[in-house]
């Protein structure tokens, strides 16, 4: 076929990725002023406090757990010679801009602006004359650009702290947070019919990208050897990670505590949503484990939307993987970047079934790596979204009993 057919072929799952690009941003951000605003401040006190350190640890666990895994497995690379980035003091220079960039579009001076550009660091050559030497030097000098595309991460750290402002004025920030939640209530709504036609967008976007392939073995192994990666760095957070840190705290033995929540895992699993999962969890928690209710009713519902430990390992290795189908080297500045935004976006997530597509737009589309490749990871989707949902209410349910073992003086005196 030739590049205008294939181009026609792929018009319905073009549609489908403008329209996720186009609930993104508002998805996003009204989850996490939504989220955050709805904190009760007395709640939010020492176990508040514990739950949020847990939930963050975690979650940024599951994320040095995923690159650790993209980086020694590298499921995306393939046999063509990948492209290097410069070496020597002008690499060094690159990475210390690079990053004083990251710190830069944390803070926009344009909120308007950060919706659809980024601040970029650009070089320009500037001679300069040495007069003792009677010599002229090129010096590169680092002034500020820009480059199209959200900046993601100062919308989130601007979302971050007027959801916590909000949530800290009481009856005065109501009205504002009734309209962010209202918000994101109808987004999800957009977000769930959007999903009904996800099937068919997904079907003519892999059609797209099998008729472009040259070598479709190599594309196949590499995507099997994605799956296998994100499975096995699930299977290490549930088996291992959360088992571990349970231990360690409390001095129990953490898988006869999971034989409890068998139930909630179930359910997890064969729903593919943490939101949907909360009744189940909730009955596990308060019946089988007989957890305090000021304990379950405070975290568990904040954990079905804030606590994405799946979803972020899940994230972070399908940007990596992208990134080495595309002989695209992320250097270490750019990894911390990516680990940040998918720690952000993951928090963001809505605990529903396929989610995870408009979370991978921002990711991808925060690192500049292409969209149209999201394409490659929604054949197999299916199953891996079932498996890290199950690991997402594993974590709430962990950290309820850690933090309930670390508040246990707090409520005894309640």
């Amino acid at each position: 076929m030739s590049a205008r057919d294939v181009k026609y072929l792929t018009f319905p799952g073009e549609l489908l990725l403008r329209i996720l690009q186009m609930l993104v941003l508002p998805l996003i951000i009204s989850s996490l002023i939504t989220g955050l605003s709805s904190l009760d401040r007395k709640a939010c006190g020492k176990i508040g406090l514990r739950a949020l350190t847990f939930y963050a640890c975690t979650t940024v666990t599951a994320v040095v757990t995923g690159i650790a895994l993209a980086v020694l497995i590298q499921p995306g690379k393939s046999t063509r010679t990948a492209s290097a980035y410069p070496s020597g003091d002008s690499a060094a220079v690159q990475s210390v801009d690079s990053f004083l960039d990251l710190i830069r579009n944390m803070i926009p001076s344009n909120l308007v602006e950060a919706c659809f550009r980024r601040y970029k660091t650009v070089y320009v050559t500037i001679s300069v004359i040495n007069m003792t030497e009677t010599s002229e030097n090129n010096d590169r000098v680092p002034v500020q650009g820009s480059l199209d595309g959200i900046n993601i991460l100062g919308l989130l750290i601007f979302s971050v702290a007027l959801g916590l402002i909000l949530g800290s004025m009481g009856t005065e920030g109501k009205l504002l947070r009734d309209f962010f939640a209202c918000l994101n209530k109808a987004i999800m709504s957009l977000v769930s019919i959007v999903i009904w036609y996800a099937p068919v967008g997904t079907l003519f976007l892999l059609a797209g990208q099998i008729v472009k392939m040259t070598n479709t073995g190599e594309i196949g192994r590499a995507i099997a050897m994605y799956n296998l990666t994100v499975i096995t760095g699930l299977l290490i957070h549930s088996l291992f990670t959360l088992p571990l840190i349970y231990f360690i705290i409390t001095r129990k033995n953490p898988f006869r505590y999971m034989g409890g929540l068998l139930q909630a895992l179930t359910t997890a699993f064969g729903t593919s949503s943490s939101s949907a999962t909360l009744p189940v969890t909730l009955h596990c928690m308060e019946e089988n484990h007989n957890m305090d209710k000021q304990v379950t009713r405070f975290m568990l519902p904040i954990g079905a939307t804030m606590n994405m430990d799946g979803a972020a390992l899940y994230e972070v290795v399908a940007a990596l993987f992208i990134a080495q189908v595309n002989n695209m080297d992320f250097n270490l500045s750019q990894i911390i970047v990516l680990s940040l935004i998918v720690t952000a976006v993951s928090t963001g997530s809505p605990g529903i079934p396929q989610a995870g597509m408009t979370s991978m737009m921002i990711v991808l589309t925060s690192v500049g790596l292409p969209t149209e490749d999201i394409s490659l990871l929604l054949i197999f989707d299916w199953i891996l979204d079932r498996l890290r949902t199950t690991t997402n209410v594993l974590g709430d349910c962990i950290g309820v009993g850690i933090v309930q073992h670390l508040s246990r003086r707090e409520l005894h005196v309640a």
